[in-house]
């Protein structure tokens, strides 16, 4: 037995709670929980590896098989992670004990060992209440360290319950734990979910719900907690359509809550930032003009791409006329409109010449075949005196957009019936897949199509939105002269974070150039990959000389859909964040522009999602409602559930930062802090900065510091340096705040400049869990 079956708790720092009454039972029922989850290890390996040594059949056998290999190795991976801390806690009611964990377990007689956190049974522990306790008698809460019980709460809801042995707490001790030292990663923070948030992450998934509350409130932990929810609870997710997308405002904050959801034992769930969505993401520098920046966030940019491209989607504007074997091949307005409509209004523009060149070949292999097939058809239907095709259109009626091809071109064909009937052609019917390689390798029939429906570069597309005023006005005609040359830019200019949603939507809108040649490139890998497999098969078959021909079972599709399986090239991060997705979920949801929200809204076209956000912590202003904010950008009749308590940031702290952000958003939601830690806010020299933090890393074997806004200070063990954008989400024991200095032009910020300054501050004094120093500007 390990150590941690034998002594469970670890209260030496709680002698009065590690009584032998207090904790008895919990020590058989942890027990049961080590032995089981050690038994159910072993049975799920081993049914692993049955599976895995099993041929998988064809059709729904092979994919029933993948899809429990999948799930077993989920289960694996989860119960490799926990041992009996897979208990967060248990309640006591009418019917008995009921344990609940990350997941659910049963012993092997069927006995319910855990309960699902998501369950609706478990449903009383989280949202118990003097006021209304749900059935409950108690409800005690474990704190677990290296899969230990270090420390534990308990809850009476009746008297019976309050004069039974019980660690009882009036909650302020289990308040004062939420400020336990941080780590560089979010702990795990199931067990102390409240009622308020936990009504929050039960809600149902369809629609678009808004969870709006200030600083320490639990945003994220109700967001991440709510995903894990939804793949549970949620029949749409459970079908696997789709998935759930988690996106964050940063890849610092995205490391920081990396570990929740594995920890409940959730896989399923993809986690980004919005400048992952496209490949230039990396790479764009934030908007150095704030004007630029307010344009290309409007949220009718992403439509200027659209414009431009279907600038680029229009047929010749005179009759293309082909020298081709069989005579003079005229392409005209009708041929042309009947090729287009062949592809999908809704596939992407380079996705879709394949469509549309194959729909031309048909209709011009059909030209043919019938001239050669019905010679008194010349003149009539399809055809005109003057060639085929092109019949009772008026060519006065065609865009000038475009050209068409140059007549001067070099032209192959045949000028007389000797030549013609060289081909054979003649004295009967034309073999249409004759005609169709032909054709094909028609090399002015290809530059007509390039011109017709050329091959789009989406970054090109931007660039040239950006290089032509011209062209942005024609696109984007409520822009002024003067808004468009502010938009102008040179090609060795870096993309900026607000260029993100134009090639956001020119990569959706025209596709990615270069899929159609990675498809080609890997199904010619594939072939011969299999060749090479079918070979070796072959062989082995052939040289099998047992008894029961084992080899034989190689034979068949099984082997060549696994073949298929490994040499497949993976999907580009972006091309796996492209959607559509079942359910989105958005952190820090108040700064994304309208521009931004086209990028969230086209990967959900079912709308729902979970908006996590705080108006007041908007750097750039949001005067206007959530309701008002998301009606704009095409998400109508959301609903807004608030946070109003702070269990993270304490008293003292939120007294100097209220004031702060309500100087520029009076009805901003600062939330009441329940946690008094009996520290002030302190006010220091910025020349003390190292000594602060030297005495503070002395006194705290344990816990984490940041010094935000003082770009000076490059960072530590323990110690961060963060800008209050970066900070944003995160949290520390101890806070330095270097004060913010003046522009550099001396001049008065104006009220744009105000809003940032005090949404920065305020974020960044609410950072912290513990202490708070404000470092005086005087030194700098």
């Amino acid at each position: 037995m390990t150590l941690a079956l034998l002594t469970p708790f670890a209260l030496d720092a709680h002698p009065a709670k590690a009584a032998p009454e207090l904790i008895d039972d919990d020590v058989r029922h942890f027990a049961r929980i080590e032995a089981r989850l050690a038994a159910e290890r072993t049975e799920v390996d081993s049914r692993l590896a049955v599976l895995l040594a099993t041929p998988g059949g064809n059709g729904q056998e092979a994919y029933e098989r993948e899809v429990e290999i999948v799930r077993l190795n989920r289960r694996a991976r989860l119960l490799r992670r926990f041992g009996a801390d897979l208990c967060i806690g248990r309640v006591v009611a009418d019917a008995g004990t009921i344990y609940i964990g990350r997941a659910g377990l049963a012993d092997a007689h069927g006995d319910r060992l855990l309960v699902d956190w998501r369950t609706p049974a478990a449903e009383p522990f989280f949202g118990a209440t003097l006021a209304h306790p749900m059935g409950l008698t108690s409800r005690r809460r474990y704190r677990w360290t290296d899969r230990r019980v270090t420390d534990y709460w308990d809850e009476a809801f009746t008297e019976a319950a309050a004069s039974s042995p019980a660690a009882l707490d009036d909650q302020s001790a289990f308040i004062a734990s939420l400020g336990a030292s941080r780590t560089p990663r979010m702990r795990d923070v199931l067990g102390t979910i409240q009622a308020d948030q936990d009504a929050i992450i039960r809600a149902d998934g369809q629609g678009t719900l808004v969870v709006d509350g200030g600083p320490g409130t639990g945003k994220t932990v109700v967001a991440l907690h709510r995903a894990a929810y939804l793949l549970y609870s949620d029949p749409r997710l459970q079908s696997g359509h789709g998935g759930v997308l988690f996106v964050g405002p940063s890849h610092a904050y995205t490391d920081y809550v990396a570990d929740i959801l594995p920890g409940l034992g959730e896989e399923g769930v993809r986690t980004c930032t919005l400048t992952d969505l496209v490949p230039q993401g990396g790479e764009a520098v934030p908007e150095p003009d704030r004007r630029v920046a307010l344009l290309k966030g409007d949220g009718r940019m992403p439509g200027v791409v659209e414009a431009a491209i279907r600038l680029s989607e229009r047929p010749p504007s005179r009759p293309t006329v082909l020298d081709t074997p069989w005579g003079e091949l005229r392409i005209g307005q009708r041929e042309w409109a009947e090729a287009l409509a062949a592809a999908d209004p809704a596939t992407p523009h380079n996705d879709a010449r394949a469509e549309i060149r194959e729909a031309l070949l048909d209709i011009l292999v059909d030209i043919v075949s019938t001239r050669n097939g019905e010679s008194d058809a010349v003149g009539h239907g399809r055809w005109s005196g003057e060639g085929w095709g092109d019949a009772g259109w008026d060519d006065g009626d065609w865009d000038d957009a475009a050209s068409s091809r140059d007549d001067d071109a070099p032209r192959w064909g045949f000028d007389d019936e000797e030549e013609f009937d060289a081909y054979g052609l003649a004295g009967g019917r034309t073999d249409a897949d004759a005609i169709r390689r032909t054709l094909t390798d028609d090399t002015d029939l290809l530059a007509v199509f390039d011109t017709v429906w050329p091959l789009l570069d989406p970054a090109a597309i931007v660039r040239r939105l950006w290089s032509s005023p011209a062209l942005l006005l024609r696109c984007a005609p409520w822009l002024t002269t003067d808004q468009a040359a502010m938009l102008q830019r040179s090609p060795s200019d870096p993309w900026t974070v607000g260029d993100l949603p134009l090639l956001d939507a020119a990569l959706q809108r025209a596709g990615d150039p270069e899929r159609d040649r990675r498809r080609r490139a890997e199904a010619a890998r594939a072939a011969a990959d299999r060749a090479v497999m079918d070979d070796v098969i072959h062989d082995l078959i052939a040289t099998d000389d047992s008894d029961l021909k084992t080899m034989s079972m190689l034979r068949g599709q099984d082997l060549r859909a696994a073949l298929d399986t490994y040499t497949g090239q993976p999907a580009s991060s972006t091309e796996l964040l492209a959607g559509p997705f079942a359910h989105i979920i958005v952190d820090e949801a108040q700064e994304l522009t309208p521009a931004e929200w086209t990028m969230v809204t086209r990967r959900v076209p079912s709308h729902s999602l979970t908006v996590v956000g705080d108006r007041a912590q908007a750097r750039h202003g949001f005067p206007e409602s959530w309701i008002e904010r998301l009606a704009d950008v095409g998400l109508p009749g959301a609903t807004v559930a608030t946070l109003s308590v702070n269990y993270r940031t304490p008293v003292a702290v939120m007294e100097q930062a209220a004031p702060v952000i309500r100087a520029v958003l009076p009805d901003a939601n600062v939330p009441t802090s329940i946690r008094d830690n009996g520290i002030p806010v302190r006010h220091a020299q910025a020349s003390d900065r190292d000594r602060i933090l030297r005495d503070w890393l002395d006194a705290h074997a344990e816990g984490t510091a940041c010094v935000i806004g003082d770009d000076a200070f490059a960072g530590m063990p323990r110690v961060r340096s963060l800008s209050a954008v970066e900070a944003k989400g995160l949290e520390f024991d101890l806070v330095l705040l270097a004060a913010p200095g003046t522009r550099q032009d001396g001049a008065a910020l104006d009220r744009a400049c105000d809003i940032e300054s005090a949404v920065d501050r305020y974020v960044a004094m609410t950072r912290t869990t513990g202490e708070l120093v404000i470092l005086d500007e005087s030194d700098y």
